[in-house]
């Protein structure tokens, strides 16, 4: 099935092995400029492949208006994809869809370069997997999983000291940072259980994401990290850096702080303002790759910090 629109045409597929993954191919209706990467849009979480506020519909349209060819697909389990048969853990599982995927693209529409984007748990997927595949040239993170810093929970209690409804939840074990407490205490008493689970809370996960960071940038990964102001992730622009010390971005990253903005992009304004913020960041990646420069010679620039939709 296949819809056409004036400036772009989408279809259905069935990707993976076992052709059990449902996904949109959104492409521009006139031909594509051969060196542009293809993009690919990661789950949220349970939402299928819609995005939230059909925000990943949008996107895609968006995007192959302005010349670029769009998968968005739903992982195993989710949506309209059926479960997988070969018994992998769900982490193992989410890396494989991913891989057949791009095979899927390299196969059938010859993608060399890819660009993989998501949002919350989606972007800490395109994370984990962009560094083990050659065909990853940039990831699009939106809200990706940080640690939580001292100076994030010094923001977060003094932002709420002074709300009435705070101090009713804590007294009752209901607020956030009570919850959080607890799940550290939780790993203080039971680590064995937390080092089967990939929670940051565990350090030895904490040290292998801040590995697929670096690893990203030396193998020349582009990043844009778009945070919002969503105050049980992050409270402050600089959070990356302070939670990921180890790693040195360099000029790889491009860093953009929503201050305003909630965890889902809920309002219709905030969709838009991050929509035209990737299209311009891919465009200028493009732009960049199209005359052949690499990041590779810019290794002791520091990464670029941007605050215009504060």
């Amino acid at each position: 099935m296949a819809s056409m629109s004036d400036e772009f045409r989408e279809k259905a597929a069935l990707l993976g092995q076992r052709h059990s993954l449902v996904g949109i191919l959104t492409q521009p209706v006139t031909s594509n400029q051969a060196d542009r990467p293809i993009i690919v849009i990661l789950n949220t979480g349970i939402i299928h492949r819609i995005g939230h506020h059909r925000i990943y519909v949008t996107m895609a349209r968006m995007l192959a208006q302005a010349g670029y060819t769009v998968l968005r697909f739903d992982f195993s389990s989710i949506g309209d994809s059926d479960p997988r048969a070969d018994g992998l853990s769900p982490p193992e599982s989410f890396m494989a869809d991913i891989r057949e995927a791009l095979d899927w693209l390299s196969a059938g529409h010859h993608a060399s370069r890819i660009i993989l984007i998501g949002n919350c748990s989606g972007a800490d997927r395109a994370v984990l997997y962009g560094h083990t595949d050659s065909r990853v040239v940039g990831l699009i993170l939106m809200d990706p999983s940080l640690v939580l810093t001292p100076r994030y929970y010094l923001h977060y209690v003094s932002q709420r000291l002074l709300q009435l409804r705070s101090w009713i939840h804590a007294a009752f074990g209901r607020g956030y940072l009570v919850k959080i407490l607890i799940e550290q205490a939780r790993y203080m008493l039971l680590p064995w259980w937390y080092s089967k689970t990939p929670s940051l809370q565990n350090p030895k996960f904490r040290t292998h994401i801040a590995q697929c960071y670096q690893n990203s940038v030396d193998r020349g990964i582009r990043i844009l990290a778009v945070f919002t102001g969503d105050p049980s992730r992050q409270t402050y622009r600089n959070q990356l850096f302070e939670a990921f010390p180890s790693v040195s971005f360099r000029s790889n990253l491009q860093l953009e702080f929503f201050k305003d903005y909630d965890h889902i992009f809920t309002s219709a304004n905030s969709r838009l303002k991050l929509i035209r913020l990737i299209l311009e960041w891919i465009r200028a990646f493009s732009s960049e790759v199209g005359t052949g420069s690499r990041l590779e010679n810019a290794t002791n620039q520091k990464p670029s910090i941007i605050s215009r939709f504060n």
